[in-house]
């Protein structure tokens, strides 16, 4: 009886709440048709897929595209690359949309503090093929304004595109340059949830701006910091195909050459779809083994985690 009491109850709140319900269509919908559909094609991982006989009819194979996955040296490169890219932007860019958060928020002019928010959402809205032209142009060695002051001081240009020293570092400042932005928002407004009493009862004790930030600010969005850290190290094995590939070239293979754009490279210039479907399928595996493994680990160091 109480159990049926709780399903009559749970069915009664949301015919109750039906308007607020109905917004969630949309969301559902789209995950529906864009996330979970797809995942019939995940199959051709196993298949020798040809196109002209369709998925179903396609001979089954097993795990041989996985097994020459592994195999191959050119795989293993990429592979490497992705996680050391990754792991770049994740020991710098991590941090940074923190730390622009902490300050931001020690600003005291409103005017100026929304001014600087507003320039550094920015970038964010602006597409990769966008930017890509832009720090072609800026990080040109013979027309690039800031190759232009290094030789105006008597240095050497730097091909910082086509340098394979170079060229990770482009990638880890241009990514935190685009991010740090739109990534502080939510540290920002678990920010703006702290109690202002605890700042005032700091002060009082003689607590400056920097003492309050750290003995303050940090321990309260730590939750907020421990739930981003963890969907950023599942992350690790995925990257920004649109940066990359619009950034990369054939000198720079070598150190820039990730999953993704060897995923598109063999799936859609090659056409080997089944071969491509097994390395999207082994990054995405890899990726939600790297979250519950991260959240076990977080969990056994602090009370905080996804679940």
């Amino acid at each position: 009886m109480q159990v049926q009491a709780q399903k009559k109850g749970i069915f009664y709140n949301y015919w109750k709440h039906r308007y607020l319900v109905l917004l969630f269509f949309p969301a559902i919908i789209y995950y529906a048709v864009f996330h979970y559909a797809p995942l019939y094609g995940v199959q051709i991982a196993f298949k020798n897929f040809i196109f002209r006989i369709g998925i179903m009819r396609s001979p089954w194979i097993g795990f041989e595209n996985f097994r020459m996955l592994f195999s191959m040296g050119s795989f293993r490169d990429v592979l490497r690359n992705t996680v050391i890219i990754s792991t770049y932007k994740l020991i710098f860019g991590f941090p940074a949309p923190i730390l622009f958060a902490i300050l931001l928020n020690e600003v005291r002019s409103i005017k100026f503090k929304k001014t600087v928010q507003t320039i550094s959402y920015l970038p964010h809205f602006v597409s990769w093929v966008i930017l890509g032209g832009m720090f072609m142009q800026i990080l040109s060695p013979s027309t690039g304004p800031f190759n232009q002051m290094l030789t105006g001081l008597g240095f050497k240009p730097i091909y910082f595109l086509g340098d394979k020293r170079w060229f990770r570092s482009v990638l880890v400042v241009t990514s935190i340059w685009k991010g740090i932005g739109w990534g502080s928002i939510v540290y920002l407004a678990s920010i703006a949830g702290i109690n202002p009493e605890l700042y005032e009862v700091a002060e009082i004790d003689g607590a400056g701006r920097f003492r309050k930030a750290i003995s303050i600010t940090l321990p309260s969005i730590t939750p907020v910091i421990t739930i981003m850290f963890i969907f950023a190290v599942g992350g690790i094995i995925r990257d920004d195909f649109d940066q990359i590939f619009n950034l990369y070239n054939a000198g720079v293979y070598p150190v820039g050459d990730v999953l993704s754009t060897y995923t598109y490279r063999v799936g859609l210039v090659d056409m080997r779809y089944s071969f491509a479907a097994a390395v999207g399928l082994f990054t995405n595996v890899i990726g939600f083994a790297l979250v519950l493994i991260t959240n076990t680990v977080v969990k056994r160091l602090n009370e905080y985690g996804l679940w």
